[in-house]
């Protein structure tokens, strides 16, 4: 039973909930980190005096902690801003940084990991040594994983503040080069937004924050937050629709930075699940493969795994589906023999031994790997 999409979609559904139902909704809420986003959304549904005390504390609690995240988000954003201004490295949000930052309605209850931001690529190395002298430390200590990270994936290894234990991950593109799809990082440095009341920082634009997260929602082989971003493409959405043309403007973007695919999907599922408004002729685009098997098969495992994981949503298909989403994931991310060499490493080799956190010493590779990477 998906109490947490029934009361997304419909909340004025709670008004007719008991008390075991809702205990079963703060639990999917929690599992899908959507408890503060759904006390906002009965909030402005006029239902809050609905709640029944206890399950209305977790989710004001939730609400509450999206609250002072905000803070922390912004906060990180200028200490970011001090440690790159001086090189000339512009500081470009991504995914919930740059929804806090620039005040868009997908910031609404966000719980967050981690800071995004989106770098040059020729600066990476540069950015890297002042982030490391204010006290940001890579969390990778495994030379395998630093070798991962640097040669073949979108992102430095994910850094750490020594003192206030913030995350960070440094992105120069928002796909791992040995992925499928390859869009331009330039076009989206290009088309960056500064913000007035962050100066020195930028997200990125609208469409390319839409893209963003519809690219990574439909690459990702973890489940456990792709209802949340299923919900912040939703909220993203509705808001670009406040300009009927911003929608041709949307599709565009996507052809030109052949991200496509990853649109129509999310236009998909959106509409589906969330009943996300879209005008007819952007509907058309989701339905283009509706009769194909690949389509049924995708719809087949979508609709199991953009759900909260939870064991009260799930059915005898559900553990196949989060297993055919991480072999997807990883298909879609590298070619057949850097995978196979991947996964054999993670799987069947030892571990290694530890070096110090910072170090970059390379692994060697078989020769026809290298060619594949």
């Amino acid at each position: 039973m998906n109490l947490l999409l029934q009361a997304y979609r419909d909340p004025q559904s709670v008004r007719r909930l008991g008390p075991s139902q809702w205990d079963l909704l703060v639990r999917q809420a929690r599992h899908a980190n959507l408890l503060g986003r759904l006390y906002l959304r009965l909030q402005a549904a006029g239902v809050e005096d609905d709640i029944p005390e206890r399950p209305r504390n977790h989710l004001l609690s939730g609400a509450q902690m999206a609250g002072e995240q905000r803070h922390a988000i912004r906060r990180e954003a200028r200490f970011l801003r001090e440690a790159l201004e001086p090189l000339g490295i512009p500081v470009i949000l991504l995914k919930g940084a740059a929804y806090v930052a620039g005040a868009l309605p997908a910031a609404q209850g966000r719980l967050f990991s981690d800071v995004d931001i989106l770098l040059p690529k020729a600066r990476l190395a540069d950015a890297e040594s002042a982030l490391q002298l204010k006290g940001w430390i890579s969390s990778a200590t495994d030379d395998y994983d630093q070798r991962y990270y640097r040669r073949w994936m979108h992102e430095l290894p994910a850094m750490r503040h020594v003192f206030r234990g913030s995350a960070l991950d440094v992105h120069h593109t928002i796909l791992p080069p040995t992925a499928r799809l390859k869009p331009d990082a330039k076009l989206l440095i290009e088309a960056a937004v500064p913000l007035p009341d962050l100066p020195g920082v930028s997200t990125l634009s609208l469409p390319d924050l839409i893209l963003h997260s519809a690219s990574h929602l439909f690459h990702e082989g973890e489940p456990d937050n792709l209802l949340r971003d299923l919900t912040d493409l939703d909220l993203l959405l509705r808001h670009l629709a406040r300009d009927p043309a911003a929608w041709d403007v949307l599709v565009h973007r996507a052809e030109q930075l052949q991200l496509a695919g990853p649109l129509r999907l999310a236009l998909r599922y959106c509409h589906r699940m969330l009943d996300t408004p879209l005008p007819e002729r952007v509907q058309a685009r989701t339905r283009c493969l509706e009769g194909g098997i690949r389509q049924k098969l995708l719809d087949a495992m979508y609709a199991r795994v953009l759900r909260p994981q939870h064991p009260s949503t799930a059915d005898a298909l559900t553990p196949l589906a989060r297993r055919s989403l991480y072999i997807r994931a990883h298909w879609l991310r590298m070619p057949p023999l850097l995978l196979a060499y991947h996964l054999a490493h993670k799987a069947v080799l030892p571990a290694r031994q530890e070096t110090h956190p910072l170090s970059t010493e390379q692994v060697a590779l078989p020769a026809d790997v290298k060619k594949a990477a």
